[in-house]
């Protein structure tokens, strides 16, 4: 089985998230495991991972796990190798976005993530090919190219739910992680 891990704040989730995920799964894996990570380096302002996880939850289904084990492991790596752990006999794919391939040799052991397959999402018109070969990835990778149109942020999120811009919004995200966002009172 072909399994994509996507790795990520999704602080909060939206449709650009679910997109991808959806599109991956129609043409490229069998299934998708998200994995909200507990913390970043560079990334302060992240409610708490339950609730994230929470919110992630109203996507999941049997090709789309929401993964509860391994948010709080620091590192890329050490997430791929548990899994392979738990999934011996199935092909990993870790789901990066094109931007995520520039500083990849400052990610820690990054020399070990690059034995694992990677989907790369093709956007900003990154020379995808020339970072690869920079790192000296040559096989084991796919680039994706053919991604609907996704102008959607997480931080652009935030912004509008502090001001109350619900119509906005809710072209953003779905209703019900909406409704969970405001039954909790998160990102005010």
């Amino acid at each position: 089985m072909k399994i994509g891990i996507y790795v990520g704040s999704f602080n909060p989730p939206h449709k650009g998230h679910i997109k991808i995920v959806n599109h991956l799964i129609s043409k490229y894996l069998d299934k998708v495991i998200i994995i909200p990570t507990g913390n970043y380096w560079d990334k302060l302002d992240l409610v708490n991972i339950d609730h994230r996880i929470n919110m992630l939850k109203f996507y999941e289904n049997e090709k789309i796990i929401i993964d509860t084990k391994n948010n709080r492991i620091e590192y890329t790596y050490q997430i791929l190798n548990n899994l392979k752990l738990e999934n011996k006999e199935d092909e990993l794919y870790l789901i990066l976005g094109s931007d995520n391939i520039i500083e990849f040799n400052k990610w820690k052991n990054y020399e070990e993530i690059l034995k694992y397959n990677l989907i790369l999402l093709n956007r900003n018109n990154i020379d995808i090919l020339e970072y690869l070969k920079r790192l000296n990835k040559k096989d084991k990778y796919v680039i994706v190219n053919d991604l609907p149109n996704i102008d959607i942020s997480s931080t652009l999120i935030r912004d509008k739910i502090k001001y109350n811009n619900t119509k906005f919004i809710l072209e953003l995200i779905d209703k019900e992680i909406y409704e969970y966002i405001e039954k909790n009172k998160l990102y005010r």
